[in-house]
C-alpha cells in the first residue's frame, strides 16, 4: 500500500495579498502552498520525505502525476522490459527523486537518501492511483483553505488532465 502525504510549512506562508482566483501557473507551482511531502511504501514501513519546509506541495502533487505518466509511454504497458525513466526536482534546489519503472513496478530513489538505503519499490498502477488521489484531496484541502481557489482555470485544468482513477 502507498502513502503519499503533505504538511504546510508555518515559516513559508503564502502572502497575505495572492488572489487565489487568478493565481498563475508559476505562482500555483512555485511561490504557494510550501511544506513537506513524503511518498511510503506502507507495507515495508518505508518512506521518502522532504523536511525542508518550502516544497511547494501543489507543485509536488502535480510532478507526481506528470512523471507516472510519463514512465508508462512504452506502448508495451507493464509488460515493457525496456526501464522507463524519470526524474522529479525540486525548485530552488539540487535534489532530486528518481523513477525507473520496468515491467509493472517502479523503483523511487532520491538524492537525499542514505546510498546504502534501497529504493522504495511499487506498484504502477497503484502509485497512479494513489498519485491522482493525492492531487485531487491535496486541491480540496487547499480549497478549504483558501475558497478562491476551487476558481481557478488553472487548478480545473489540472484535476481534468489527472482525473482520478
Amino acid at each position: 500500500m502507498i502513502d503519499l502525504g503533505y504538511s504546510l510549512s508555518n515559516r513559508f506562508p503564502d502572502p497575505p495579498q495572492t488572489d487565489y482566483r487568478t493565481a498563475d501557473v508559476r505562482a500555483l507551482r512555485h511561490d504557494l502552498f510550501c511544506g513537506d511531502v513524503y511518498v511510503a511504501d506502507v507495507e515495508a514501513d518505508r518512506e521518502l520525505s522532504t523536511a525542508w519546509g518550502w516544497v511547494p506541495v501543489l507543485d509536488f502533487a502535480w510532478a507526481l502525476c506528470d512523471v507516472v505518466e510519463r514512465i508508462d509511454r512504452d506502448p508495451l504497458g507493464s509488460r515493457a522490459a525496456v526501464p522507463q525513466h524519470a526524474e522529479l526536482d525540486f525548485t530552488e534546489s539540487t535534489d532530486r527523486m528518481y523513477f525507473r519503472r520496468r515491467f509493472g513496478w517502479v523503483e523511487i530513489g532520491a538524492d537525499w537518501q542514505d546510498a546504502e538505503e534501497p529504493p522504495l519499490n511499487l506498484n504502477h498502477a497503484e502509485l497512479r492511483r494513489e498519485a491522482r488521489d493525492f492531487l485531487h484531496d491535496l486541491v480540496a484541502d487547499l480549497t478549504d483553505m483558501h475558497e478562491a481557489l476551487g476558481d481557478n482555470p488553472a487548478v480545473w485544468t489540472l484535476l481534468a488532465r489527472f482525473p482520478r482513477v
